[in-house]
């Protein structure tokens, strides 16, 4: 399965951004899908997750209630709707597959796919 990041950009703080991952060669159905950030300068962090039904979430503290992650498995595609977007989520984004359960999604270790990154900067 190859993993397709797209829809980063630069926005001003306060504003919004969706991020898309698309599957290719293969179903995303089976999979919970994670998004994952690395600033300049800093480790990649888990950002957030969604289960293989799309019917779960869970997100670090600092995007709760601003972030929001989907998954569509007819269209074997995962979303990151981001609102509100703030200096500090500069970063590239990642998306990433894994079967793993939920204590397990923020270990990088843990995954199978990972998609290119794209950039999202938040700049005034």
């Amino acid at each position: 399965v190859q993993l397709q990041a797209y829809g980063g950009g630069l926005v001003q703080p306060g504003g919004s951004l969706r991020l898309s991952c698309a599957g290719s060669g293969g179903s995303l159905r089976n999979y919970a899908l994670s998004w994952f950030r690395q600033a300049p300068g800093k480790e990649r962090e888990f950002v957030a997750t969604v289960n293989w039904n799309g019917g779960s979430a869970s997100y670090i503290d600092s995007v709760k209630g601003r972030f929001t992650i989907s998954k569509d498995n007819a269209k074997n595609t995962v979303y990151l709707q981001m609102n509100g977007l703030k200096l500090e989520d500069t970063a590239v984004y990642y998306c990433a597959a894994t079967r793993t359960v939920l204590s397990g999604r923020s270990d990088e270790r843990n995954y199978y796919y990972w998609g290119q990154g794209t950039q999202v900067t938040v700049s005034s």
